[in-house]
């Protein structure tokens, strides 16, 4: 989600971008956010295929809540300082 915010993203650059997470793994978690509306997956017809992620619009209503657990982060973070 955190690199979805952001942009479109390419399945090995998820990977490269997350550290320790297994392909399998990684995976699984696209199809179950694709499933559930949350994002888009976008086949293009080159050789070699290219599938890009992106946040659908039901993701990208999910900004504000997403940002607003951002800021008590932060803000938790500097209590502990």
């Amino acid at each position: 989600m955190r690199n979805l915010l952001v942009r479109p993203w390419r399945f090995n650059e998820l990977k490269n971008s997350l550290e320790g997470i297994s392909q399998k793994v990684l995976t699984d978690s696209l199809r179950s956010m694709e499933e559930d509306g949350i994002i888009t997956r976008t086949v293009y017809p080159e050789v070699p295929p290219r599938v890009e992620y992106a946040l659908s619009g039901l993701g990208e209503s999910m900004r504000p809540i997403i940002s607003s657990m951002e800021s008590w982060g932060k803000d938790y973070k500097k209590t502990l300082e």
